[in-house]
């Protein structure tokens, strides 16, 4: 395979990016656009564009299409569908700042689209040999919830730890460069997976770019949403590789489950905004966002490492350690802001 099969959407996607990117930072500097959407769950300059994730999402659709060693079958038509409605729902939500039930139930519906195109988890592994085969009969309601569950949870866990300037899209980047690694692997070789990451590398090396401390740009209601299903869908479109993406988004994960257990203990909406993420925890210890940004890179670096080189038993023990190590980070906060 040659490099230039994956470097052209590499290249192709980075620059739509940040051709898009810069006209959205100098409209909204332009017009003087100022957010009315600043809520708990973000902080961010006031007057900062939430628009990053339709020059993403943009970059990403037109890439792909652009490409003539893709073949567009119906599997991959969903997902380019897919990312256009979150690309309108996410403009909506930024625009008039959409219930959480309507977010959910577009999602919901999504999703469901998404799976009927193709994109449907027709097995998982089994941690101690074998494969458990979800293609038919219960097995295929099974595979079905487990898909749904899966990626409306990681839709809303990436865009809950998008609270300051560079996490969500790191982590993201992190996540597809894993992703793009795995899919050489002899036991993978996977080019068209490798070309579609290429490609979502590109947009979102574009986008930290503009998006890091400070950032000129965020990725808004439509980005973070469209960073967590990139990552989901691709761990079902790789082939049931969702063992893999959960470890190397264990930091949002366990992140988003501390949260929504502290929120139902507390009698409050799991999805009311607040300041319970560890980002603001840390923000409340005296960490600069900088600091937080290497903090949460370091560690999606290291598990990262850890899941391309594990098999299913060692990546649960993997995402287990990470589960310790956050309980004992947050242990410690509260100790400290009690103290």
């Amino acid at each position: 395979m040659g490099y230039s099969l994956f470097l052209m959407p590499l290249l192709v996607s980075f620059i739509i990016s940040t051709l898009l990117l810069i006209v959205f930072i100098l409209v909204n500097r332009r017009c003087a656009i100022r957010d009315s959407r600043i809520t708990k769950r973000h902080l961010h300059k006031k007057g900062i564009s939430r628009f990053g994730g339709i020059a993403l999402i943009i970059a990403f659709v037109i890439t792909i299409l652009l490409d003539k060693n893709l073949v567009i079958n119906t599997p991959l038509l969903g997902v380019l569908i897919g990312s256009g409605a979150i690309l309108i729902l996410g403009f909506v939500d930024d625009i008039r700042q959409l219930s959480w039930k309507t977010q959910l139930f577009f999602q919901l519906a999504i999703v469901m689209l998404v799976y009927i195109m193709g994109n449907g988890l027709a097995y998982i592994s089994n941690p101690f040999g074998g494969v458990f085969l979800l293609s038919s009969g219960i097995g295929y309601v099974i595979g079905f919830l487990i898909a749904i569950i899966w990626v409306v949870f990681l839709m809303n866990a990436i865009n809950w730890v998008d609270g300051v300037d560079g996490v969500s899209g790191g982590i993201t980047f992190i996540g597809v460069v894993t992703v793009f690694i795995l899919s050489f692997r002899p036991e993978v070789n996977q080019p068209p997976i490798a070309i579609i990451t290429a490609a979502l590398m590109g947009c979102f090396a574009a986008f930290l770019f503009f998006n890091f401390h400070s950032a000129k740009i965020m990725a808004g209601t439509s980005g973070s949403m469209f960073m967590g299903f990139i990552l989901a869908i691709l761990a079902i479109f790789a082939g049931a590789k969702i063992a893999t993406t959960l470890l190397v988004l264990a930091v949002p994960i366990i992140d988003a489950l501390w949260v929504i257990t502290e929120r139902f203990r507390a009698g409050d909406s799991i999805f009311a905004p607040d300041k319970r993420h560890l980002h603001f925890r840390l923000l409340e210890l005296g960490w600069s966002v900088k600091k937080i940004c290497l903090f949460y890179y370091a560690i999606t670096v290291i598990v990262a490492v850890i899941a391309l080189n594990t098999n299913a038993v060692g990546k649960i023990i993997g995402f287990a350690l990470v589960a310790l190590f956050m309980a004992a980070v947050l242990f410690v906060i509260r100790i400290k802001k009690h103290a």
